[in-house]
């Protein structure tokens, strides 16, 4: 039988009744077995009492010095809270705490509902004409403008990033935190202010608040803003495309925006085949390999330059002469002069593409010697 209710609200309604009640009490499962109780200790004890309560219909009943209630919740029956003592005010205590725990059942489980939703929203599970009535019932506003934040860290370093989140942006109607898996989270915002700052100040809040807590390595993708709920479907994707394509382009970059990934965005979108024939264009078979390491940063740090001489040959400490004769012998092997605009954006464009295919595993031939890929 599936288990809906959350044990952690159960135990969260008795601790906090300890501190008002001058009696034990608690809550077992239809088998008796005691799951929660104000004394720890009894905690795992079988109630034979309870176990002879659950087989029958009553609601409530005496028997062990004990009054028991019967929990209803939602669809789910078998729950049973005690109190020790068959006085009325142990019963009024019962009644209390009863009501008190099924009402935070009803609200996880309208909780786990909302969440549901939200991510059949994003993975475009929903029928888009079910999506305004069931935002009506969830309190979630329909036509708010909305951005998709979505945040991965590490494999085995998300312990903790999920309560991290919400504790920065509590559930409501305004922002939503959802786990898609153990790696993967998303925030759906309503937009406050400005585009841009608002998406930068909040992606800066959560990459400084998850490094700061818990010291794991994050990379955040932005959407663009989703005009209704059912747009952020959309946004959600361009999230994705952005952690995807800032991750093959600029993977030291910790957060990327859908609207930012330039020339990345288009190259990604582009058929292997037709990146492959270009290559072949641009580079002579074996040319790149036979670029070296200390040839590849002066490329690197010229193109950062803006292709000027003076500032790259300071960056590098090396004399203007060295290197002119850096990029000649570049010229020499691949025939493009750097020097010159059109060649300098041709080899850029020729090197994103390789990095890109290495990233797909792909090539037309130029492959490293150790036939692991691109060389980056």
């Amino acid at each position: 039988m599936k288990v809906w209710f959350k044990m952690e609200e159960i135990r969260k309604c008795i601790r906090e009744a300890s501190k008002v009640m001058d009696r034990t009490a608690g809550v077992t499962d239809g088998s008796g077995s005691v799951i929660a109780c104000t004394d720890e200790r009894r905690e795992g004890v079988d109630d034979m009492s309870a176990r002879a309560f659950g087989s029958t219909d009553d609601r409530i009943a005496i028997a062990s010095g004990k009054t028991y209630l019967r929990l209803t919740a939602a669809d789910r029956q078998g729950l049973i809270a005690f109190i020790e003592g068959t006085d009325p005010v142990s019963r009024t205590y019962l009644e209390l705490l009863g009501s008190w725990i099924q009402a935070a059942l009803k609200e996880r489980n309208t909780d786990a509902e909302r969440e549901a939703f939200l991510k059949n929203v994003l993975l475009e599970n929903e029928l888009p004409g079910d999506i305004p009535l069931k935002a009506r019932e969830y309190r979630i506003s329909f036509h708010a403008p909305r951005i998709v934040f979505l945040v991965r860290i590490e494999k085995g370093e998300s312990v903790g990033t999920l309560e991290i989140l919400q504790g920065l942006f509590p559930e409501g109607r305004r922002e939503h935190v959802l786990a898609m898996d153990e790696e993967t989270f998303v925030l759906v915002a309503e937009l406050d202010g400005d585009r841009g700052d608002f998406s930068d100040r909040t992606a800066n809040t959560i990459l400084d608040n998850l490094n700061a807590e818990s010291m794991t390595r994050v990379h955040i993708g932005i959407g663009m803003t989703a005009e209704n709920l059912k747009d952020t479907a959309k946004s959600y994707r361009e999230a994705l495309m952005a952690l995807t394509v800032g991750g093959i382009f600029e993977s030291e970059r910790h957060i990327v925006r859908y609207d930012q990934l330039g020339l990345g965005r288009l190259i990604y979108q582009l058929p292997t085949t037709l990146c492959n024939m270009f290559l072949d264009e641009v580079f002579p078979k074996g040319a790149y390999e036979a670029l070296d390491s200390e040839t590849l940063l002066t490329i690197q740090k010229f193109f950062e330059n803006n292709l000027n001489g003076s500032e790259t040959s300071r960056q590098l400490f090396v004399h203007r002469n060295t290197l002119v004769y850096r990029l000649d012998k570049v010229q020499k092997i691949t025939s493009l002069d750097l020097r010159r605009f059109d060649d300098a954006v041709l080899f850029k464009l020729a090197s994103m593409v390789r990095r890109y295919l290495e990233r797909q595993g792909q090539g037309s031939g130029n492959r490293s010697p150790d036939g692991r890929g691109w060389r980056s």
